[in-house]
């Protein structure tokens, strides 16, 4: 076994204790809450009576993961229709749950994949949701994603950073926020998307200085009286655009501009006592995305609290528990991952449940993963302020570096 200190699940008879008390008093949220844990309760009933006797009841189902998204990377089924505008982001969703089960696609696939990705890239530079549609920042920083996760030289000649650089400046406010499109809406993640595609593709220091300016002081206003970042400044905390928040100033190298410890404290209390997986918001239920953007989020924050020169000795969420609601609720028979039992599979729960069982299990040390259960659960490392493995960030970043002369004189004056 790879760790010295072997994880066990929890006492699930003794679990019980801790289930929702409304102390009399239904409402809407109580009963969705007492509703939510009946779901849980009867996966770890009904885990408890087959431990012994189903082998598979403590494994991932890899083989089932692997051909749920090989099947869905080759043809959409209709219900997807309403991700039209979303479709690098299914590419991504994807290619990133593949790495994580070490499960490659061959060649000519990965080609077919940059060829269409070529095609959503807009004259404006930037990447749309398809072809022909408006360059868009969600589905740019999925795009680039999927890229640097390829990484081959035609993947990284497709992301063009010239014009990735200009499409940047033209969404960016005067108050270093930025807009998710021209004249759209403006929130934290579209300053994540911006930084994290700027950072992956190694854009020169000086057009990142003029780029960003202001950039961390308007996201550190995005942090509320909670704790967390709401999508904008005097919005409620959520877990999505905390993540995005604390990422972003993180990248910047500005974590100290925003309230640490209480971004921190906010974090921890969204793991559910009975469950195990995050909620991510206050009095929401639990959902197994924000394995990731909680779970992701508690050791970018310890790691700012910590600095660089120290390494982290312990995660502070119950990595255990977490590993637990995504393996025993969250997988479907068939392929795919799950918000919470009940619930139909989908790439973006796919994508985001596994990634939040990596960062349970390599946060503290890639080297000795905490892995619950069989030991062929064990997922690859994924790179937390970016979610794609770290070997694609080092590979992006070592290519882009040999192209930062030419982009160095891009600025909002070009």
């Amino acid at each position: 076994m790879w760790s010295s200190d072997e994880l066990f699940f929890r006492n699930f008879a003794e679990l019980k204790n801790y289930q929702y008390d409304d102390e009399k008093i239904s409402t809407i949220t109580s009963r969705e809450q007492i509703k939510t844990e009946s779901s849980v309760e009867k996966c770890y009933d009904r885990f408890v009576q087959t431990q012994f006797v189903n082998p598979r009841a403590t494994q991932l189902n890899r083989v089932q993961h692997q051909q749920y998204l090989d099947l869905m990377l080759r043809k959409l089924p209709s219900n997807y229709e309403c991700l039209d505008s979303s479709r690098p982001w299914c590419i991504y969703w994807i290619l990133q749950s593949a790495q994580l089960l070490n499960f490659d696609f061959d060649e000519q696939t990965l080609d077919n994949v940059v060829q269409f990705l070529i095609k959503c890239r807009a004259p404006t530079g930037g990447f749309g949701g398809g072809p022909g549609q408006y360059a868009h920042l969600a589905p740019t920083y999925a795009a680039v994603n999927s890229l640097c996760i390829i990484g081959t030289q035609s993947a990284y000649q497709a992301i063009d950073r010239e014009s990735l650089i200009k499409f940047l400046f033209s969404v960016r406010d005067d108050d270093g926020s930025f807009r998710l499109h021209v004249d759209g809406e403006t929130d934290v993640r579209g300053a994540y998307c911006a930084i994290s595609c700027a950072k992956l593709t190694n854009v020169p220091e000086s057009v990142l200085s003029e780029l960003f300016t202001g950039t961390a002081e308007w996201i550190a206003s995005c942090q509320t009286y909670e704790g967390g970042f709401g999508g904008a400044p005097d919005l409620e905390a959520h877990g999505g655009y905390t993540f995005c928040g604390i990422a972003s100033l993180a990248l910047l190298n500005q974590a100290d501009k925003c309230n640490k410890k209480a971004l921190l404290q906010w974090t921890l209390r969204r793991q559910m006592i009975y469950e195990g997986g995050f909620q991510g918001r206050t009095n929401k239920l639990v959902d197994g995305c924000y394995s990731f953007w909680v779970g992701a989020t508690i050791p970018i924050t310890q790691a700012t609290l910590i600095g660089a020169e120290k390494s982290m000795e312990k995660t502070l969420f119950d990595v255990e528990a977490l590993q637990e609601y995504i393996l025993l609720c969250c997988q479907k028979a068939n392929g795919g991952l799950i918000d919470k039992p009940g619930k139909p599979q989908d790439l973006y729960h796919t994508c985001y449940t596994l990634s939040g069982v990596s960062i349970a299990q390599h946060s503290e040390s890639a080297m000795q993963p905490q892995v619950l259960g069989d030991l062929r659960n064990e997922l690859l490392p994924t790179h937390p302020l970016f979610n794609i493995p770290p070997k694609s960030v080092a590979a992006a970043l070592h290519y882009f570096s040999n192209t930062s002369s030419q982009d160095a004189g891009c600025s909002n004056s070009t």
